[in-house]
């Protein structure tokens, strides 16, 4: 399916595209990589684009040619940055998919895939594919979601307007693993508490009490899972999850005693903990076989070795919220 394709990855730099990346050049496919992080950080057996996807002229260009497109792009940040900063989630997002996916299609690109987010669902026990469209995202997540939301609606539209079935949708859960975002001033939980306990911070804060319920996969798995819906061409939207709840609580006690001396931990009940459970339904997603195969102990400690040998790495990684600015 991908052997000589030409194959576009927007985000191919980050957690995610890293591992697709390599899956597809295994697989055979010409891999072209669109990013504003620094060229360092690509495959160095895919083609760099430095490509800023808000602007239709450069989506154009770097769709050209392409068979197939995997948009992984995205903004992505803690719940305390969205709160700041909701603009520079809001805006880049609605512009990466509209941009993008109108490009693809002008150019003539047969098959594409949108990557969405858990930001879609409203609070509820458990995350239904099917129910997305009879809620409203989470208060929490309102600006991530409802951008992502934009985007899905749009491949609707493309299917209904212009026959263009083969655009598949992915959901993945909180995603993490090597290349995440180990910024402290906007990163998510797992990559916030490695950094942090690194640097020394002695004792370790973490915000709310710890009983927050999430839901984790590793960025291989979400690629390799990515890449299950992509050829077995699903056509309705898929979640990308363990299926399992996880509480915050678990996830540091899980961490701490891996980190060299173990620090203590003080949780800061004063600050806010986002939505208490946020946990989807894997049952569309087992019924392709597709099922995450990295354990949460295994994945915090391969991204905690990884973060230890590669520390300078997210320096060279695009910043959207000092640099979306002009």
């Amino acid at each position: 399916m991908f052997n000589g394709k030409k194959v576009l990855v927007t985000g191919g730099t980050g957690m995610i595209g890293q591992p697709l990346v390599e899956l597809l050049l295994e697989k055979g496919a010409q891999v072209q990589i669109s990013s504003l992080d620094d060229s360092t950080r690509a495959n160095p057996k895919a083609v760099f684009m430095r490509t800023d996807l808000r602007y239709f002229d450069q989506c154009l260009k770097a769709c050209d040619g392409v068979d197939y497109v995997f948009n992984l792009v995205g903004i992505k940040g803690s719940p305390a940055m969205t709160a700041k900063q909701p603009a520079s989630f809001f805006v880049p997002t609605l512009q990466f998919s509209i941009n993008m996916m109108e490009a693809a299609r002008r150019k003539g690109v047969q098959k594409y895939l949108f990557t969405s987010s858990v930001g879609v669902y409203e609070p509820a026990e458990v995350f239904y594919e099917d129910d997305v469209w009879k809620t409203f995202p989470s208060p929490n997540d309102r600006f991530a979601g409802w951008a992502k939301r934009m985007g899905e609606l749009q491949a609707e539209a493309y299917r209904i307007e212009y026959g263009w079935n083969d655009i598949f949708i992915v959901r993945p859960a909180n995603v993490y693993g090597p290349w995440d975002n180990f910024d402290p001033e906007n990163a998510m939980v797992i990559p916030s508490l490695i950094k942090r306990a690194v640097d020394g911070e002695n004792p370790l804060t973490v915000w709310g009490d710890g009983s927050a319920i999430r839901d984790f996969i590793h960025a291989r798995d979400c690629a390799q899972g990515i890449l299950q819906v992509f050829e077995q061409g699903i056509r309705e939207p898929v979640n990308l999850a363990s299926g399992k709840g996880i509480s915050i609580r678990e996830i540091v006690e899980t961490l701490v005693p891996m980190i060299t001396p173990c620090p203590e931990i003080v949780w800061d009940t004063s600050k806010p903990s986002g939505d208490m459970r946020r946990v989807l339904d894997t049952s569309r997603a087992e019924s392709y076989n597709i099922r995450p195969q990295i354990t949460l102990p295994n994945g915090i400690k391969e991204t905690l070795d990884w973060y230890l040998e590669n520390m300078g790495t997210f320096d060279k990684r695009y910043n959207a919220f000092t640099e979306f600015k002009e």
